[in-house]
């Protein structure tokens, strides 16, 4: 019963977005995919231009296969999340050269694609391919957390939740995963839900107790400690500026930087700029990671034409790097410096 509500509601107030297939058409799995690993953490406001222009560039999985991995990460910088980006790429290459530039059908054979967990798995092959089969993510586990009053916490709490969605996934599988999500980024939202135009407002625990901000229930989080650093700007005459590219393990990882120092604990007292110049102190750039938040204290120099790069760094282009994949930090502070 539940299911055919959600239905009926969606049919008349499904969201157009740009990845998603039109009523009655069939979805393109590689659409689906990338929309997917866009979103993971991301909001669909920021997601639509890259998406945009990712499906400009690689309008196919095999037209990505085939593109080097710096392109893909230099269209990705600013989105965040860059581990997802490298495995982007690296799924692309296997999808086409294992798998013939066909996606798996199954949740089974999605797993085994590089940067695809349980839910994108279940995401995919639910909406790319009918299979009866649940995509839990944040707005499904609040939705039904409400809907049921599930005491329990997160993230105990979803085995039972994936249960009760398993309970209630129709023939149109697709189009329910579809709806679940749109019903809590629309509708069943965090602070403030819709509960008058809810499809399930009649079935919902919380919403007949006046619970409804109470769920999901969530363990306290740890308080996330400050790391600080410093970050070196160094232009050359030409407008070249120098950068390095980061390892391709840990924060950031295989990005364009500019010279920085470790993030510790504790404010940096011995500074070690990447090169003898007149340096001076431009301001503070303030970032938080999912982990913690970061403090960079931001110094610039300018430099002539003959000095060369110290290794491991490059000189950008004359313009700046402005065409490297230099993630949001970097931009912040090179919009410090300047």
């Amino acid at each position: 019963m539940l299911d055919h509500m959600l239905l009926d509601w969606y049919d008349h107030n499904r969201r157009v977005l740009p990845w998603r297939a039109q009523p009655g058409e069939q979805a393109d799995p590689y659409r689906v995919w990338l929309s997917e690993i866009m979103l993971q953490q991301t909001g669909v406001k920021t997601v639509i231009p890259y998406f945009e222009a990712f499906t400009t560039r690689f309008p196919t999985v095999d037209a990505m296969a085939r593109a080097e991995r710096d392109e893909v990460l230099r269209l990705w910088a600013g989105l965040g999340y860059y581990s997802r980006a490298r495995n982007l790429h690296a799924c692309a290459v296997e999808v086409v050269e294992r798998h013939g530039g066909r996606f798996p059908d199954t949740v089974e054979g999605l797993l085994k694609l590089p940067g695809i967990g349980a839910y994108t798995a279940g995401a995919i092959a639910s909406i790319a391919f009918g299979r009866r089969v649940v995509a839990v993510d944040g707005n499904v586990e609040r939705v039904l957390s409400r809907v049921y009053e599930i005491e329990e916490a997160l993230p105990k709490a979803r085995p039972l939740i994936t249960r009760l969605a398993e309970d209630l996934v129709p023939e149109r599988a697709g189009d329910f995963a579809q709806a679940l999500m749109d019903l809590g980024a629309t509708i069943c939202t965090p602070k403030n839900p819709a509960c008058a135009l809810c499809p399930w407002v009649a079935a919902c625990g919380a919403r007949k107790a006046g619970t409804m901000l109470d769920y999901p229930k969530k363990l306290a989080k740890k308080a996330k400690l400050m790391r600080y650093g410093a970050a070196f700007v160094v232009q050359r005459a030409d407008g070249a500026v120098l950068i390095g590219t980061r390892p391709e393990k840990g924060m950031l990882g295989g990005m364009v930087e500019v010279p920085n120092s470790d993030w510790t604990l504790e404010p940096v007292e011995a500074l070690t700029p990447p090169l003898l110049a007149e340096w001076r102190h431009c301001g503070t750039v303030d970032h938080v990671f999912t982990h913690f938040p970061l403090r960079l204290e931001v110094y610039a120099a300018e430099v002539a034409m003959e000095v060369k790069a110290p290794a491991p760094y490059r000189w950008s282009s004359p313009n700046g790097p402005d065409g490297e994949a230099l993630p949001t930090l970097f931009r912040k502070v090179l919009g410090v410096a300047n």
